[in-house]
């Protein structure tokens, strides 16, 4: 009886963490990222250092830092011809909608392959992600990702809510590369500060996990 309980209550907690990986932006894709970065010796690696996956923080601004390995930025050849080893970083901000729909939801937790995750806003602007929103309106991918030749980028005036973070190396010329790195982290409301509620029909991305037990 004890062991049939234990199993019953593993189940439900892999059940919930499932489901709020989905809504977060995790999963299957996660897993694929930390397969991305433990690579062969000799090929480019990337690791989010901040802000780390789960972390919940009450400023509305964040400092995103990665560390890199077998692979140098080479800020004075970016949109030039690709050369081996070197390039650029592709950062990408989303963020999780506040309110779900619950159908939607189903659809991505019973998608086979884990693609029908719950993408929110970018944040990849220039009224979010300053210098380097700016240099990715010149180049043609706000709202896409926002390029970087440097291995930090600072985001602000962030809303309260959860955010998923793409980190991928690119080419010189802004051509995607398989390397990359996945976080999710969530900023709170401010205090004296309430979340506004969900209209008729939809759940909030914090309360979808639970309901998914």
């Amino acid at each position: 009886m004890r062991l049939r309980k234990a199993t019953l209550a593993a189940l439900v907690l892999t059940g919930a963490a499932v489901a709020l990986a989905i809504v977060l932006g995790g999963g299957k894709d996660t897993e694929r990222a930390k397969a991305a970065t433990a690579s062969a010796p000799g090929e480019p690696t990337v690791s989010i250092v901040s802000p780390r996956n789960g972390e919940v923080q009450t400023n509305h601004a964040v400092v995103v830092k990665v560390d890199l390995e077998n692979f140098q930025l080479a800020p004075r050849h970016f949109g030039e011809e690709p050369e081996l080893g070197e390039g650029s970083i592709r950062f990408s901000l989303n963020r999780v909608p506040n309110c779900v729909d619950p159908k939607k939801l189903q659809i991505a937790l019973d998608s086979p392959l884990g693609n029908e995750r719950l993408q929110g806003a970018s944040m990849d602007f220039p009224r979010f992600s300053g210098p380097n929103g700016i240099l990715a309106e010149e180049i043609g991918t706000a709202g896409s990702y926002s390029p970087a030749t440097r291995p930090e980028i600072f985001y602000h005036r962030l809303a309260a809510g959860f955010y998923r973070l793409i980190v991928t190396l690119a080419q010189n010329n802004g051509a995607t590369t398989t390397y990359h790195a996945v976080t999710n982290f969530q900023i709170l409301q401010k205090p004296g500060h309430h979340q506004k509620k969900c209209e008729p029909g939809k759940v909030s991305s914090a309360k979808a996990a639970e309901q998914q037990e």
